[in-house]
């Protein structure tokens, strides 16, 4: 589950993560209160008006300006409001942004020069353990760093067993330049930043620029946070963070009936249970000269009710041309899954566009018959290869 900028430097400040201060809006007359409120807690008199939406590059694409005081935060607030952002990571499509975040000014004059960093925390799985990526170039896109100038990204991995040990922190510091209040600085962020990530059961803690200010404190400017979804059962508070408006509709809407659905951009649905089963299915379907619209595992113990519940999510999608149902019988039988696909067949209504159904395993001549005599337009296949064959006809 990823969570905004904001929600992410709330948890880096309750572990102990020195953090660039701001406050959220979702109005213009919303952030110059939020600009004179930041005002008179940090003394700042610039502001940084951040859109908040789950995607990097929001300052490319328009969506990080600067306010020079708090008369310019109205109108800079309103211009970001409600502005599509389109990002190297959002696509072409772009998002909405509902909501800005009014940041102090850190980049404030002093004795000594700032000083960007990259810093991330997340699971190493060759080596089963996580792993803290960092480098001197931070502010810039960390995939551009790792393409051309690879030596200048360092990994720390810490032993799930033992964690992260002083040591390596300090070796972390040092490595990043780093000396004196700075060097302190660093250990105790990098310290604390590993210790949310660990307590959060987050997948990533990405922290892109971490900043040296002039007078050597060591702050998060920006926080990219994804929360691991099999572990909200333990953080009812992290879970209440989710913003519906950042994520697909139709994901949300699966979760409702604990479907394992993803949306993509391809032109034939697919149902599988299985995940194993699933990826094949996308590969077939891609072989046979389609784009797979999704992935769909309605899990071992699909029923009647999951089946209709996968079907109507898959009919959501516009771009959907066919629909392939790809069912192997070991837990769950063939022949209730047929009749879970003719009873949703019936209760949903006339469904226009073609689907194939291959069901293999337990009582699958049973499943067979089950859709023969229901009248229905569906195609049936036994093997793949007769699959493959009909998403092949179908679409052409």
């Amino acid at each position: 589950m990823n969570i905004h900028e904001y929600q992410g430097k709330e948890i880096l400040k309750s572990y102990g993560v020195a953090i660039q201060e701001g406050i959220v809006a979702d109005t213009p007359e919303g952030a110059v209160e939020a600009a004179k409120q930041l005002n008179a807690q940090t003394g700042t008199k610039f502001f940084v008006i951040k859109a908040q939406i789950h995607a990097g590059g929001r300052g490319k694409g328009g969506g990080v300006k600067l306010a020079k005081s708090i008369d310019d935060v109205k109108d800079v607030a309103g211009r970001i409001l409600g502005m599509n952002l389109v990002t190297h990571q959002t696509g072409p499509v772009g998002k909405i942004v509902h909501k800005v975040l009014v940041a102090q000014d850190v980049y404030y004059p002093g004795p000594n020069p700032t000083k960007e960093f990259y810093i991330s925390v997340l699971l190493d799985r060759s080596k089963g353990d996580n792993v803290i990526m960092y480098s001197t170039e931070g502010g810039m896109d960390i995939e551009d760093v790792a393409a051309k100038t690879p030596e200048l990204i360092y990994k720390e991995h810490v032993s799930s067993s033992v964690g992260l040990q002083p040591f390596q922190a300090r070796r972390i510091a040092f490595k990043l330049g780093l000396e004196g209040e700075a060097f302190k600085g660093m250990t105790r962020f990098v310290t604390a930043l590993y210790k949310a990530y660990e307590n959060t059961d987050s997948s990533m803690f990405e922290i892109n620029p971490v900043l040296k200010t002039s007078d050597d404190k060591i702050i998060a400017v920006d926080a990219k946070v994804n929360i691991d979804d099999n572990a909200l059962y333990r953080h009812p508070d992290y879970e209440a963070m989710r913003d519906l408006n950042e994520e697909d509709a139709l994901e949300t809407e699966s979760r409702k009936y604990n479907l394992n659905y993803i949306h993509l951009e391809g032109n034939v649905g697919c149902m599988v249970n299985g995940a194993g089963l699933a990826m094949a299915t996308m590969d077939m379907i891609k072989l046979s000269g389609g784009e797979p619209a999704n992935f769909l595992d309605v899990g071992g113990t699909a029923n009647a009710q999951t089946v209709e519940a996968g079907f109507r999510i898959i009919l959501e999608d516009p771009k959907v041309k066919a629909i392939l149902v790809n069912i192997f019988g070991g837990i769950v039988r063939c022949d209730r899954v047929a009749q879970g696909i003719v009873d949703a067949y019936r209760n949903i209504g006339e469904i226009k566009i073609p689907i194939i159904v291959r069901l293999q395993g337990t009582n699958a001549i049973e499943a067979r018959k089950i859709i023969d005599d229901s009248g229905l337009k569906v195609y049936p296949a036994t093997l793949l290869s007769e699959a493959a064959a009909l998403v092949s006809q179908v679409l052409n």
